[in-house]
């Protein structure tokens, strides 16, 4: 599934050079769509394709596709903007303003006033990421509410303090109302993507404004001090795969105490250091069976599993298959 995953977002980014961002916006009124390519201050492993479709005065949405491990993030929207993002598929992390950090995961919807971001570092801890961001401009919405607003008697500045009192970030958690809204904003054909959008535009606000503050959740102020020290220790951590540490002795060697190590390292890579680091073994076993350069007992080994039967076991709970199906299969 991951592969799979992966795939399909490198294809969207195929006409990207590496290095480069490309920008694609369709403006409201225009039947031609603007395109500008840029690297500035991009790493040479990363390229991003940013699609924008401005759906009405003070509303607009952007398909993001990332690939990059980090890189410099800057947007010039107003202050009185409001972003809410929502992550479909991979991990994201903005380091923003005063170093709080802001971690997604699959599903996730994020809030937060454009002020906080403009300026960010983006970390991918997966390598990619696909994911929606609808932008709001509070002030020019209050003058010039589009009939959507209107109708349904939402006050755009009333949901902006619910979501980000005080300036604060907040998100709600992946949910089968969530699902709902997005699960087929990704996926259409290119006459249907405008009318779409702003159907869908319509009926996430309505669903946000009916959505009480109980039902969000702060996120977790980790900073990027902390953040460095997580991705030191997964560097560690998937370097050598015949070596396994405890939390305990990553604890000590870090100075870190537990509890904030693994609350950390969850909310960076999306599960606990033990799942995690099974899932990242079996897929690297996966991959060493499928292009065969080592036989079952051989990437057994090689990812830290000394009992076959163990390897096995947990292989079929990664896979659904196991390993001896698994390379007859692509073999």
């Amino acid at each position: 599934m991951e592969k799979k995953c992966i795939q399909e977002i490198l294809n969207r980014l195929a006409d990207v050079p590496f290095g480069k961002c490309l920008s694609i916006r369709h403006s409201a009124g225009s039947d031609t769509p603007f395109s500008e390519c840029s690297g500035q201050g991009l790493p040479a492993d990363a390229r991003l394709k940013i699609i924008t479709y401005e759906l009405y005065p003070g509303i607009e949405i952007s398909y993001n596709y990332f690939q990059a491990e980090r890189f410099p993030f800057h947007h010039c929207h107003r202050s009185s903007a409001l972003a809410v993002d929502h992550c479909c598929r991979g991990r994201i992390g903005w380091e923003m303003s005063g170093g709080l950090s802001l971690y997604l995961g699959s599903g996730d919807l994020s809030f937060h006033m454009n002020t906080g971001c403009a300026d960010s570092l983006i970390t991918l801890p997966l390598g990619y990421y696909e994911g929606l961001s609808l932008t709001l401009d509070i002030d020019i919405l209050m003058e010039q509410p589009p009939e959507l607003i209107r109708e349904a008697g939402i006050d755009v500045r009333k949901l902006s303090h619910r979501f980000c009192r005080n300036g604060t970030v907040s998100a709600l958690p992946a949910s089968s109302h969530i699902e709902h809204i997005f699960s087929e904003v990704y996926h259409l054909p290119e006459k249907m993507i405008l009318p779409y959008l702003k159907l869908k535009c319509q009926e996430l606000l309505l669903f946000l404004d009916m959505t009480g503050p109980a039902e969000t959740k702060p996120l977790d102020p980790y900073y990027s001090g902390q953040i460095e020290i997580i991705r030191r220790i997964h560097a560690q951590l998937t370097e050598d795969l015949t070596r396994r540490y405890t939390i305990d002795e990553l604890s000590r060697q870090y100075r870190i105490n537990t509890s904030a190590l693994k609350s950390i390292f969850k909310s960076v890579y999306g599960m606990p250091v033990a799942s995690y680091m099974k899932h990242y073994r079996i897929l690297r076993a996966a991959e060493m069976l499928r292009d065969g350069s080592s036989n079952i007992s051989e990437a057994a080994h090689a990812v830290g599993y000394e009992s076959q039967s163990k390897f096995s076991s947990a292989f079929k709970d990664i896979m659904d298959v196991l390993p001896t199906e698994y390379r007859k299969q692509h073999g």
